[in-house]
């Protein structure tokens, strides 16, 4: 299973790849990979459905819990099938339908396919969450498409927002079920169901989030805005994928909580409600894909209430009937699809007479409407007289009398606008415009379409196979009072025959009296959804707008006051009133650190007093190497380096970023209360921070970690503790912490890179000349490849020359630090700290021009490549049976060299390294531009200079 969703992943990434190589016929490579998931599911089935069960585990962090649990039972296996066949057969149409972006598209869609499988295969509640909310991401991407039109934007973010909130709510149900549970694992709860507690809370927050995902009323207005997708991605997410999550999620927890008090009226009157009434509001829809749209709601609304009522015939009803909806459902998505792309409308008031002129697909769509209205022999039916049977003599279900009536008016009214939906798109006479312009679509256009509508016929006519499905889940739940219910073609003259009848005739009327004249125009309207979602965010917009016009008046010194006077509100506070002791430590143990700590201290308290800028981070820098000297004194010369370079490359950024700002602060709208209170607050937090540092010191009572560590450390290959932290028994910390580095350099550099290009391509011609004083020293003739960015009177041919002579010995320094790390002060973040520097020093001597001559890779790769580097080096132990993570000792004999030992956790600080370099070279290439020329000048040389 997991080497299935890492298929999705590998497919993914590697489409765009493929469309250049191979055009349209990428399309065909993309469905192998849901086809080989139907037949992977096909090897288990016989397993499966005699009652077994296939588990996959992987230990990321056991000792914290964090396992991805999966496993193959009967009701993920049908829904495997669902996703995947009708993920193939989409894939395999869009070859005709879609003309641009097709590798894109596909990477969206099989990615979509990958977390919708690892969804249904989930069995632990964080890990059914990941992929749910995987679903959220991929169908934001694919409704937004190219975003270029403001209806797909719209779409996209609402979809985003309903079903992303309503997973919020349905995690914090997650943790409180886990909790009562005392377990995580999904077939555990199942196995052991949790009451009382907090269980019901855990169990409306629960529904929340599968009513948002599968578009229950009243949060269902994001499908029908979502119809602005293109057409193969309605047919998977809104009627095969997607919007079953939700339906799922309540499938696969009904058996442990349908008991649960507040489950079975939520499931029951909300499922109903939304099938009546989204059925209604179907019959006024002109659009064919609108119309659709509203009868998936509809559908996904009889489908929770059965799949949710808590018994085995509801049970069985619901897993039919899913299956019936997935099937008919993709395939009327794909037949609409097909007469827009033929005729260039949807619009049921501008077509007429496409049965003549497109016999095939109407018929192929006429036999999954008739599926989809309940007529015998398809499999529409079958799950329609289980639904019946459920509610006329369902045993355990409160008024079920009167939900047989509700059921009954919702399936006459899906007949009804079935028969809409099929008159609308191929009734009426051909004109002659369309039999001269509406050409016959390819076989292969078509043949998704009958392979879906045939699949909903065969899975009707071979009902005990559909049986065999369905029965291993619905048994799960308590037999009840007599027979149990079996799926059959015909079980007699019963009432439930006759309710099935009356619902056809029913809907056949009602379509009969619609199609009179203005019919559907004289329908009662019924509350527009849409309209309120739009006041809720323009309500929720105002709202902001008007808080941050009072709390972000854009003074860093402002914010900065807030944030530190409440620390000293609320931790100092709490930590004055519980009055910990805070211990007698000494002042100092070695003679040296008084002396650090007053050039601390007086360098801290010059910066307050200083009016350049300049003058203010050289001594903010001060500060730094101050204190890095302190952890010399103290023999932590690791952090003593790492101090020590980062405090440089601190410097050398901001004082790059200075030379475009003002030379001096602007102290004009100073005021002596706001310097008494920034002071006050500054003086607040240090003395808070030191009390709670003296009584976490006090406070210790178990022995400190580090002897651990250093016990250990000769295990990692390491005789320098350090490297060994960060490189083995944190490395999960240095991992995520690359990543967020990476993440800020490249936010960084695209807001430097923001700026209005109209004003840069303004600017012709050369400003002034700014340091006209001339030197010993300037040379004469241009002789680097930069030497044109800067003035001649900046330029120092001495600091030129020995940087050249330099730089290669930095870089040896840099790689000496980073695979002597393992046994001296190094590594590889000190490696490529020293590494940045030495380019550097070639961007001050010789500009960009010289920066790129000395490295030719694109900063973004080289960092993108030692992240790529450290997560290799992560997942490969998983490969020959590790944990993520793990390192090993590798011992090589070499001639005349001897045994020589490494640990392969080099390669994470390797990797570090890479990264560090890749980063810094970034932050140059955003804030360094020029140096000396004028910002509009500099903007047109930073388009054209290393990224």
């Amino acid at each position: 299973m997991l080497v299935l969703l890492a298929a999705h992943a590998v497919a993914a990434v590697s489409m765009p790849w493929w469309e250049k190589r191979l055009g349209r016929a990428m399309w065909a490579v993309a469905a192998l990979v849901p086809l080989a998931v139907v037949v992977w599911a096909a090897t288990r089935a016989p397993r499966v459905l005699d009652g077994g069960a296939y588990e996959e585990s992987l230990y990321w962090a056991p000792s914290l819990g964090l396992t991805v649990d999966l496993r193959l039972d009967a009701l993920s296996l049908l829904m495997v099938w669902v996703v995947a066949g009708v993920g193939a057969l989409v894939l395999l149409y869009c070859r005709y339908y879609v003309e641009r972006d097709a590798g894109s598209l596909a990477a969206l869609l099989l990615a979509f396919a990958g977390a919708m499988t690892g969804l249904v295969l989930a069995d632990n509640l964080f890990v059914l969450y990941v992929f749910w909310e995987l679903t959220t991401v991929a169908s934001f991407l694919l409704i937004a498409g190219r975003g270029a039109r403001v209806e797909e934007r719209r779409a996209a973010r609402q979809a985003l927002l309903v079903t992303a909130a309503g997973g919020l709510a349905m995690l914090l149900g997650f943790i409180v079920l886990g909790q009562e549970a005392g377990t995580y694992r999904v077939s555990e709860i199942l196995a052991d169901p949790p009451r009382g507690g907090a269980v019901p809370a855990a169990v409306v927050l629960v529904l929340v989030g599968a009513f948002t995902k599968s578009a229950q009323m009243p949060v269902h207005g994001w499908l029908p805005a979502a119809m602005v997708a293109p057409t193969p991605v309605s047919a998977f997410l809104h009627a095969a994928a997607m919007v079953k999550a939700g339906v799922y999620l309540v499938a696969r927890l009904a058996p442990a909580l349908a008991e649960v008090a507040p489950w079975r009226p939520m499931v029951l009157c909300v499922g109903l409600a939304t099938m009546v009434l989204a059925a209604w509001r179907a019959l006024r829809e002109t659009d064919l894909k609108m119309l659709l749209a509203y009868g998936t709601v509809s559908e996904l609304g009889l489908l929770t209430a059965l799949l949710g009522a808590g018994t085995r015939t509801a049970a069985l009803a619901g897993l039919v009937m899913l299956l019936a909806h997935a099937a008919f459902k993709s395939a009327l998505f794909l037949s609409v699809g097909i007469v827009d792309h033929q005729t260039g409308t949807r619009d049921i008031r501008e077509l007429s007479g496409l049965g003549r002129r497109l016999p095939v697909l109407f018929w192929v769509t006429a036999l999954a409407v008739a599926s989809m209205a309940g007529l015998p022999p398809l499999i529409g039916f079958l799950g329609k007289e289980a639904a019946l049977e459920t509610f006329l003599h369902g045993t355990g279900i409160a008024g079920h009398y009167q939900l047989t009536a509700v059921l009954v008016c919702g399936s006459a009214l899906t007949v009804a606008f079935a028969a809409r939906f099929l008159h609308g798109a191929f009734g009426g006479r051909p004109s002659r415009e369309a039999e001269r312009t509406v050409p016959s679509p390819a076989p292969g256009f078509v043949a998704p379409v009958a392979v879906l509508s045939a699949a909903g016929l065969v899975l009707g006519v071979a009902y005990p196979a559909t049986a065999a499905l369905t029965t291993v889940y619905a048994d799960a739940y308590p037999p009840g009072a007599g027979k149990p219910y079996t799926l059959s073609l015909w079980h007699g003259f019963t009432p439930v025959l006759g309710l099935s009848a009356l619902s056809l005739a029913a809907g056949v009327l009602i379509h009969a009296f619609l199609r009179r004249g203005t019919g559907p125009a004289r329908l009662p309207r019924l509350p527009d959804v849409q309209r309120a979602y739009d006041r809720v965010v323009e309500g929720v917009d105002r709202l902001a707008v008007t808080l941050t016009r009072h709390t972000q008046v854009g003074s860093l010194p402002v914010y900065l006051t807030v944030l530190l006077v409440t620390v000293i509100a609320v931790p100092g506070a709490a930590f004055a009133a519980a009055a910990p002791s805070l211990g007698s430590p000494p002042l100092w143990r070695y003679p040296l650190e008084p002396v650090l700590a007053v050039v601390a201290l007086a360098a801290a308290t010059a910066v307050v007093a200083a009016r350049h800028r300049l003058t203010a981070i050289l001594l903010a820098g001060a500060v730094g190497y101050a204190t890095a000297g302190l952890f010399l004194v103290r023999g932590a010369p690791d952090l003593a380096l790492t101090q020590f370079l980062v405090e440089t490359m601190t410097l050398v950024v901001v004082v790059l970023v200075l030379r475009r700002m003002p030379a001096r602060f602007d102290t004009g709208r100073r005021s002596v209360p706001g310097r008494v209170l920034r002071g006050a607050a500054a003086v607040g937090v240090g003395a808070v921070v030191t009390c709670f540092a003296l009584a976490a010191a006090s406070a210790r009572t178990a022995p400190v970690i580090s002897t651990e560590y250093l016990r250990r450390a000769e295990e990692t290959g390491a005789l320098n503790v350090v490297d060994a932290i960060i490189v083995d028994f944190r490395a999960l910390d240095t991992l995520g912490e690359i990543s967020v580095v990476l993440v800020a350099a490249v936010g960084v550099g695209s807001l430097v890179r923001f700026r209005d290009r109209g004003a840069v391509r303004a600017v012709d011609e050369e400003p002034p000349a700014r340091f006209p004083t001339t030197h010993w020293d300037e040379p004469r003739q241009t002789w680097l490849p930069g030497a044109g960015e800067r003035p001649g009177g900046e330029r120092s041919v001495l600091l030129e020359v020995a940087i050249r002579l330099l730089f290669p010995s930095i870089l040896v320094l840099s790689l000496f630090l980073l695979f002597s790390g393992h046994y001296r002060p190094g590594g590889g973040f000190s490696g490529g700290l020293v590494a940045g520097l030495a380019f550097v020093l070639r961007y001050l001597v010789g500009g960009q021009a010289d920066l790129g001559a000395a490295v030719r890779l694109r900063p973004v790769a080289i960092a993108g490549t030692g992240l790529v580097t450290a997560a290799v080096v992560a997942l490969v132990p998983l490969a020959v049976g590790g944990t993520p993570l793990d390192s090993d000792l590798v011992s090589w004999h070499l001639p005349l060299v001897g045994e020589v030992k490494w640990a392969t956790s080099l390669f994470l600080d390797v990797g570090v390294y890479l990264l560090v370099v890749g980063v810094v070279l970034k932050l140059l290439s955003a804030v360094g531009v020029t140096l000396g020329r004028s910002d509009a000048t500099a903007s047109r040389q930073e388009e054209g200079s290393t990224r």
